[in-house]
């Protein structure tokens, strides 16, 4: 048994008499409401993009109404139409996850968590509100992606603040607040999606900003119960990392490539695959069509279901057998994210004679979400739990870069979905499942097993 480390040193933690919130320090449920809103928020306003660019923003007459696309077009080589919007969105996307790391670092350094998430809060509101008026289009993306990167990785890492380091609830907690995240998507496109669909796109970026406000009182409501901010530490007289700091920081440093690659297939979900599916699935139900975003609440229904399904399987496996560790809990992801890419190619293959029964798409959700949940819950409990103390945020922040790139890949690859078969498409999603995996073996062998990542660090915590 691994040698367990002290509580580091400056990191305030709540006692574990608090079990006001199912089990939980009342703060979690503030947190996980607050983020469920925001949640709503963001993929709400992401279930419609590509979709209002195709079919709205980018066509004649409007698109060059948009302050300042003309010269974004000319830097993304010129591309039109589906490609163009593939490319805003991949772009949008990797970037709302590459600002968390200066969130973090002004949260640390100079304002503290609070501020730093009400500032982001009241930030990505202002950019969904003028999400509703098209000249502003990139105006509001911009406020969008600074709003998210000083909340996002700021609210996560003071989920891990509520616990000790012997507290054993923290992963639990992070399986709650992706609960949380998923309530929020699963409600995004049935109100957001649905009014932006069918009433007008502006009505459901009207909703997402409310979504938001909501989010911010929510949090404003909860301070008194998150306990006081550790002290911060400017510039020189941050504490230096200990040696086994530094080997921890670097081995998760390592993970955040092999992560980039892994997450393509899932993100693709926000992309092409609402176009193919738009086109291509008969979302005929009783003589209505449903709408085309309510193929993310699909996800969202499937992902929650298996977030607390995977977790109550571990822990009935576990009774009787050795759990996998986390990595081996990655890996076992990547598997299931391969499955659900050839699921995509069936239907792929399925639609050359005709539209595309919801069968083999709803198994490819089913496989998905089961990797998903392998995948992302780990990977952020495991940064949380050995981020050092002197820069949590900033570790999580850094994080995040797994989804920089994996969405920058998205929206590039994203633009050939016009120009390829979807039966090669998805096909090549497969690949990234399969490079994925194998880059998590190559890092168990090479990295966890030697001491890397894994020397002098408490025992594997559960997945959420």
């Amino acid at each position: 048994m691994r040698q367990r480390l002290p509580a580091p040193a400056g990191r305030h933690l709540l006692s574990t008499d608090d079990r006001a919130f199912l089990g939980h320090p009342k703060g979690l449920g503030y947190l996980s409401f607050t983020e469920a809103f925001e949640r709503f928020s963001y993929y709400g306003m992401q279930a419609l993009l590509v979709l209002y660019m195709v079919k709205y923003l980018l066509l004649p007459g409007n698109f060059e109404r948009v302050w300042l696309l003309k010269p974004l077009q000319s830097l993304l080589g010129g591309l039109e139409g589906q490609p163009l919007a593939s490319a805003i969105f991949g772009l949008y996307a990797s970037l709302v996850y590459l600002t968390p790391i200066a969130g973090g670092m002004i949260a640390d350094r100079w304002l503290g968590k609070r501020l730093t998430v009400l500032a982001g809060a009241i930030t990505m509101a202002v950019g969904h509100f003028l999400m509703a008026f098209e000249p502003a289009f990139l105006l509001a993306q911009l406020c969008l992606i600074v709003g998210t990167g000083l909340f996002k990785g700021n609210i996560a890492s003071q989920v891990g603040a509520l616990y000790g380091p012997e507290d054993n609830r923290r992963a639990d907690a992070f399986q709650i607040f992706y609960l949380g995240i998923n309530a929020g998507v699963i409600a995004a496109p049935l109100i957001v999606g649905t009014l932006g669909e069918t009433k007008g796109w502006h009505w459901g970026f009207g909703a997402a900003g409310i979504g938001m406000v909501i989010g911010l009182a929510i949090y404003v409501a909860g301070q008194k119960y998150l306990g006081p901010e550790p002290a911060r530490v400017k510039g020189a007289a941050r504490p230096k990392l200990t040696p086994t700091e530094w080997r921890q920081t670097l081995g998760l440093l390592m993970l955040i490539p092999v992560l980039a690659i892994a997450v393509v297939p899932n993100q693709q979900i926000f992309n092409a695959y609402l176009l193919w599916g738009d086109g291509a699935f008969d979302l005929q139900f009783r003589g209505t069509q449903l709408p085309t975003t309510w193929l993310i609440t699909l996800d969202a229904i499937v992902s929650v279901s298996f977030l607390a399904g995977v977790a109550l399987f571990w822990r009935w496996w576990a009774i009787n057998h050795k759990e996998p560790d986390e990595v081996g809990k990655l890996l076992i992801g990547s598997l299931f994210s391969f499955a659900g890419m050839m699921a995509l190619v069936a239907a792929a293959v399925q639609g050359e004679s005709g539209k595309i029964g919801l069968a083999l798409p709803v198994l490819f959700h089913v496989l998905n979400s089961i990797g998903f949940a392998h995948m992302m819950p780990v990977s952020l409990a495991l940064f949380a739990r050995r981020a050092p103390a002197s820069l949590n945020s900033t570790v999580i922040g850094l994080y995040y870069l797994c989804l920089v790139g994996g969405n920058a890949l998205v929206g590039w690859i994203g633009g050939l979905f016009s120009t390829m078969s979807p039966v090669s498409f998805w096909l090549m999603h497969a690949g990234f499942a399969v490079v994925g995996g194998v880059g998590f073996l190559l890092f168990r062998l090479l990295v966890w097993n030697r001491g890397g990542a894994g020397k002098g660090l408490p025992e594997a915590i559960p997945a959420p």
